[in-house]
């Protein structure tokens, strides 16, 4: 339908509502707080993942540090185990050495001293190392006595000691003592060679005397 306005009059505008400025200025704190808190949430999440990215990276580096480390624990325990393998044969051809050094000194020393001592026998001699166990029997305990003071009289032996001396039970028909003690080979003083006696000065042959002239 059309409407013809006859009175000539026009037609009044539809009134505006005014817009409290309260509400707009709530409105752009609203947003203004809504934009920090994004900013800040994406600040916090960018020093976060920075952080984690530098975390990880470190857990690498120990990681590759801890796998280089037990590396070389390994080698380390392979190298002691060679070490000590190593060690023990030198130990046996130390051992091996001492007691093959000296035992023509030895044997010459115990007879020098046995042969000092009457009615004296030797059973065994046990060495390892310098440390002698040497088992015997003597005819009375006056000749272990004898036998222990020439050991320490010969120069050849240390830290004489008796460690067991009984009557043979065995045999009671003869009085027989078996005796068992240790002593130390002094290998040092066995390998030492004598001492050359010091030769006496030669006597100076006297000058002849002349007598008178022309006669001697």
């Amino acid at each position: 339908m059309i409407r013809i306005n006859l009175l000539g009059r026009a037609r009044p505008k539809a009134a505006r509502q005014a817009v409290p400025l309260g509400a707009v200025l709530q409105l752009g704190l609203l947003a203004l707080a809504l934009v920090a808190s994004f900013g800040l949430l994406y600040g916090h999440f960018f020093l976060m993942d920075r952080e984690n990215s530098q975390v990880l990276e470190h857990i690498q580096r120990q990681t590759a540090e801890k796998a280089r480390l037990e590396q070389l624990k390994q080698q380390v325990e392979g190298f002691e185990k060679q070490r000590a393998v190593l060690q023990q044969r030198i130990s046996v051809i130390e051992d091996l050495q001492r007691n093959r050094t000296g035992g023509q000194e030895l044997l010459s020393a115990i007879a020098n001293t046995v042969s000092r001592t009457d009615t004296l026998w030797l059973t065994s001699i046990d060495r390892k190392g310098n440390s002698l166990s040497i088992v015997g029997s003597a005819g009375s305990i006056n000749a272990v006595a004898n036998f222990i003071t020439q050991l320490r009289r010969s120069g050849y032996f240390q830290a004489v000691e008796i460690k067991e001396s009984h009557q043979d039970e065995a045999n009671r028909a003869v009085q027989i003592f078996l005796f068992t003690l240790t002593a130390d080979f002094a290998l040092s003083n066995a390998q030492q060679p004598a001492a050359t006696p010091a030769k006496a000065p030669a006597t100076p042959t006297p000058a002849p005397t002349k007598g008178p002239a022309g006669k001697s």
